[in-house]
């Protein structure tokens, strides 16, 4: 039942809309001021869309936990049916167990992380069903992050209405002696009434939702330990215990131990009878060897023999190639001293006619001042002598 609260907000909602509208006198057509009014029906329309909003992730929220209900209602039913017996096995094969979106992502999960962990019957480590289906879940589909700032926005636009009324009434009042400021009451007032009415419904709203949306979040809360419960009772899977383990690590080490037993004494009873057998077989491969290898001996050494004196026959060759290569080096070293000679040379020789270009065109531009000042005196004589005549 109490999860389906929220549905008393939209009656509480529709009270409060059917009382704004008749103190404003829109029922007996006597509307006092239209901003009022208008004011109050902006503010009751944003609460009606966050309530709608509220309502959506309410009914998800619902759907969710309505199903964990029935789920652990079947596993307990399943669980007598099999005489009190663990319904593991079953419950792994079924999958449509969840129906729900949410619910059937999250106990596949939940299926693939066992299934990793089998070991025969059993499953080496344990996987809590409440990593996968846990109150962060509701939380998630019930819009916790919204809904629970909800009681907030509610006083907090009251508070805003009222601050609004207030600067309504305040800005139209004015007068400067009794007979002027009785006139401008009215005004007053009537934002007086805006702010007064916002804060009441505002607050209203606030304490009815916070009400409503803790009670089905604690509703949601215990319909889920109420299937965890029932899982664990009922649908648990068997985990092999640290005994069992350790159980089943010295009976495969008694068996091993057994096993190598029964290799040594096998061992020590053919040792005798191996090493002689093997005695036998070299002795007569070594005769045969001897046999037969003996002619192929004498000429192998032969080829050995003459092998060693072409070795050595190479070795002074290659030591007179070396001395050839040494010589060389030799040459080269000294060919290239006379190289880096000559260049110094080469070098000098271009300081020097850089030196003598650069003295030969100083004495050029010499030469040629001197030209040209003669030639100047030239023109200047022949003008003073053109002037005389």
């Amino acid at each position: 039942m109490k999860s389906r609260l929220f549905y008393g907000l939209f009656i509480v909602y529709a009270a409060m809309v059917a009382f704004v509208l008749s103190i404003n006198g829109v029922f007996t057509g006597e509307i006092e001021s239209v901003s009022n009014l208008v004011i109050n029906g902006a503010f009751l329309g944003i609460i009606g869309i966050l309530f709608v909003m509220s309502a959506a992730s309410f009914m998800r929220l619902n759907r969710l936990t309505d199903e964990l209900e029935d789920a652990a209602g079947d596993l307990k039913e399943a669980y007598k049916k099999a005489g009190n017996q663990n319904v593991w096995n079953e419950l792994e094969k079924d999958k449509d167990f969840f129906e729900e979106e949410n619910l059937k992502k999250a106990f596949d999960r939940f299926l693939q992380q066992m299934r990793s962990s089998r070991v025969g019957k059993r499953y080496a480590s344990s996987c809590n069903i409440e990593d996968y289906i846990n109150e962060e879940l509701l939380d998630r589909v019930g819009s916790s992050h919204f809904n629970s700032a909800i009681s907030g926005t509610m006083t907090g636009l009251g508070i805003l209405g009222t601050f609004i009324g207030l600067s309504l009434g305040l800005g139209s009042f004015s007068g400067d002696d009794i007979y002027t400021i009785s006139d401008n009451v009215g005004p007053l007032l009537s934002g007086m009434k805006v702010a007064f009415h916002t804060s009441v419904y505002g607050i209203i709203f606030s304490l009815i939702f916070n009400f409503i949306y803790r009670s089905i979040m604690a509703d949601a809360y215990g319909k889920l330990e109420y299937f965890l419960g029932a899982f664990r009772q009922c649908a648990a899977p068997p985990v092999s215990t640290g005994d069992e383990n350790t159980a089943a690590m010295l009976v495969y080490q008694a068996n091993q131990a057994n096993y190598m037993k029964e290799l040594l004494e096998l061992a020590k009873g053919e040792a005798k009878e191996q090493t002689q057998a093997l005695e036998q077989m070299a002795r007569s491969f070594v005769e045969q060897l001897q046999s037969v290898m003996g002619t192929e001996l004498k000429n192998l050494g032969a080829a050995l023999e003459q092998a060693s004196q072409t070795q050595v026959s190479g070795a002074e060759n290659n030591k007179a190639l070396l001395e050839a290569v040494g010589d060389l080096a030799e040459s080269n070293r000294h060919m290239q001293e006379n190289m880096a000679h000559m260049l110094k040379q080469q070098e000098q020789l271009a300081e020097d006619l850089a030196k003598q270009r650069r003295e030969l065109e100083s004495v050029c531009k010499e030469i040629s001042q001197d030209v040209s000042s003669q030639l100047y005196t030239f023109q200047q004589m022949r003008t003073l002598y053109e002037d005389k005549k």
